[in-house]
């Protein structure tokens, strides 16, 4: 807790240090940039400024300022999303939001489903570099209403740059915890480098963006070493104000020692090589009020597991996924509101060592409506309807209202509810005796309801909340004693019920000078039906307590963030780590100095794998704009 103090008493000093100077608002400080975000949602977009459920947007500049090398990194700072990494710099991560489990959690690249149908620990496998992104948005609670399945707990849309003019950004880092490898690991010390190029060509009618990243560690304790390549390309073609065309291809390979990963001890000289790569071609039309848009995309993986990386005769499991998706999505703007409609199918086959060869389908259609009900109160209501060849036919309504009390209140609600299908290892795994799937496991189904606050004056944010969410069928692996093999299984309910509260304020102290802070507390209280004699992999380790607190401070060119994490699970010790960056603008270039886990934390987030011990980087990006 000395982390959270030291924090906490730097944020209390603020207002003292600005004295309480709130002139017009900085261009320079990301948050005001929100007002103008469009949020990508699949189905209607709509502005920030005018959203009716609970979205965090975090920005390009933000992104910029935190102490932080992967997009992995960036969401461990927002409130209420749990990133337990396996291994650092990117190798892999589960990720969930308010208490779930990574099954349960949608992450989506510009609105494309980045869905892993064999497992979630590949979903975050990813082609898309931190320069290459826009912005990311963050959506809690159930939300097949708008993404569709397995957005049981929430969804992340990860959307990247358009821009009208041509810029280029080039990123080299460097890294150490300047700590003498282990016994076997060779001589020297542990440390990396990682360098990342970004090129956008785009006039008034056209952006076409190029992206390259590379990143190659050597670890941060035994077998644990990591090379990552990452490429991608997103482009927006304008042919006349009622017609474009948009297009994304990526490709990303991580490479990584797996030691603890998901069998320790005995998997100390495991390896894993995961590839994936994605494709999607879109195009958007508007007739009047009524606008169309079609979609195809594809995305496919390989996962191949060496629990024995010097012979690979044995221990070896290799995984083939496929998923090709196709959608219609569509709105009518009315003089009662909005109308979005449309549909969506998905394809997904495996061909796996020890999962065998199986396909399915899902195909699913939605309606909603976004309106107002006169100056005050706005809302959006829909339903989704969805049909998978192995779970049958399912219908999620869902509705969200706002009330604007005045200029500086709101009050939201939503009710929403959601499905997630099981993965190809829930039901068909065979890794005896470790682990051994289940083909009569049902699909979870759950229901969310939301209310919060909002105020919102000059430089100031304030938003709390409650949430109670209760899930049907809940997916758990278990086993009753050590000599079986774990196996997933309906358990019946599990509920949870949650509070949250998100504070940030600005001060601007005159020309290129400004201090700001963001504190964020989330605090879950889950029930689950399950035996006291049944041993759970997953259900004792969902989020309860995460508090997150950060300072950033800027003078001309220099600037400065702060950033501190105090985290508990359910019957896990709280560990607190502290990350703190420095930048320094030259010209077009930045220079920048990080330190993550200041204080030399102990910690582990997933698995047998302890997190890197602190942590010095340092690096220097350049960045060329067109006038």
């Amino acid at each position: 807790m000395k982390n959270v103090l030291v924090t906490l008493g730097l944020i209390v000093a603020l207002p003292n240090f600005a004295q309480q100077k709130q002139t017009l608002p900085d261009p320079e400080i990301p948050n005001h940039e929100l007002e103008e975000v469009i949020i990508q949602g699949n189905r209607l977009q709509i502005p920030f400024s005018e959203s009716t459920r609970d979205i965090q947007v975090i920005t390009q500049k933000q992104i910029q300022a935190l102490p932080a090398k992967s997009i992995n990194e960036v969401l461990s700072y927002i409130s209420g999303v749990d990133i337990r990494q396996r291994g650092p710099f990117g190798t892999q991560t589960d990720i969930s939001i308010d208490g779930g489990t990574s099954e349960q959690t949608l992450v989506l690249i510009n609105g494309v489903k980045m869905i892993d149908a064999q497992t979630a620990h590949n979903m975050m496998n990813i082609p898309v570099p931190l320069d290459a992104i826009d912005h990311i948005e963050v959506l809690r609670g159930a939300a097949a209403r708008i993404y569709g399945i397995n957005a049981l707990t929430g969804a992340i849309n990860i959307v990247t740059k358009k821009a009208k003019s041509a810029s280029v950004i080039a990123d080299v880092q460097t890294g150490s915890s300047f700590k003498n490898k282990d016994e076997g690991d060779g001589s020297g010390i542990y440390g990396g480098v990682a360098a990342e190029v970004t090129g956008i060509y785009g006039s008034e009618n056209q952006s076409q963006l190029f992206s390259v990243a590379q990143s190659d560690y050597n670890g941060q304790r035994y077998n644990s070493a990591s090379k990552n390549t990452r490429l991608f390309y997103s482009g927006h073609y304008e042919i006349n104000d009622h017609n474009s065309v948009q297009a994304m291809a990526g490709y990303a390979r991580n490479h990584f020692g797996a030691n603890g990963y998901y069998a320790a001890p005995g998997d100390v000289n495991s390896e894993e090589l995961v590839k994936s790569s994605v494709f999607s071609l879109s195009s958007t039309h508007t007739f009047g009020n009524f606008t169309i848009s079609p979609r195809i995309s594809d995305r496919y993986g390989e996962d191949d597991y060496r629990y024995f990386k010097h012979d690979l005769s044995k221990g070896r499991s290799i995984h083939y996924t496929n998923a090709l998706m196709l959608e219609w999505n569509s709105s009518l703007k009315t003089a009662i509101g909005t109308f979005g409609f449309g549909w969506e199918s998905r394809m997904e086959k495996i061909n796996s060592s020890n999962i065998g060869q199986h396909e399915r389908d899902n195909h699913g259609a939605y309606v909603e409506l976004k309106s107002r009900l006169g100056e005050k109160l706005r809302g959006t209501a829909g339903l989704y309807a969805n049909y998978n060849t192995d779970f049958g036919w399912q219908m999620y309504p869902g509705i969200d209202l706002a009330y604007l009390v005045n200029a500086h209140w709101k009050i939201s609600t939503s009710i929403g509810s959601g499905q997630r299908i099981p993965s190809f290892t829930d039901l068909y795994l065979n890794q005896r005796p470790g682990n051994v799937g289940n083909v009569s496991l049902q699909a979870e189904n759950a229901w969310n309801y939301e209310g919060n606050i909002q105020y919102k004056k000059g430089n100031l944010q304030l938003k709390t909340g409650y949430f109670y969410r209760n899930i049907s069928d809940f997916i758990d692996w278990v086993r009753t004693d050590a000599s079986e093999p774990y196996s997933p299984m309906n358990l019946g309910k599990n509920t949870m019920h949650g509070i949250y509260a998100r504070l940030q304020q600005d001060f601007d102290l005159g020309e290129k000078h400004a201090i700001g802070y963001e504190v964020s507390y989330n605090y879950m209280h889950p029930s689950f039906e399950v035996s006291t004699e049944t041993q759970s992999k997953y259900i004792l380790e969902s989020l309860k307590h995460q508090f997150i607190a950060g300072l950033h401070y800027r003078i001309n060119d220099f600037s400065f963030s702060i950033k501190n994490r105090w985290l508990q699970r359910e019957l896990a010790n709280a560990y607190d780590v502290a990350d703190v960056r420095v930048n320094y603008t030259y010209e077009n270039f930045l220079l920048y100095s990080e330190v993550t886990n200041l204080f030399n934390a102990t910690y582990s987030e997933a698995g047998a794998v302890p997190m890197p011990t602190r942590w010095f980087g340092v690096g220097v990006k350049y960045h060329w704009k067109q006038r």
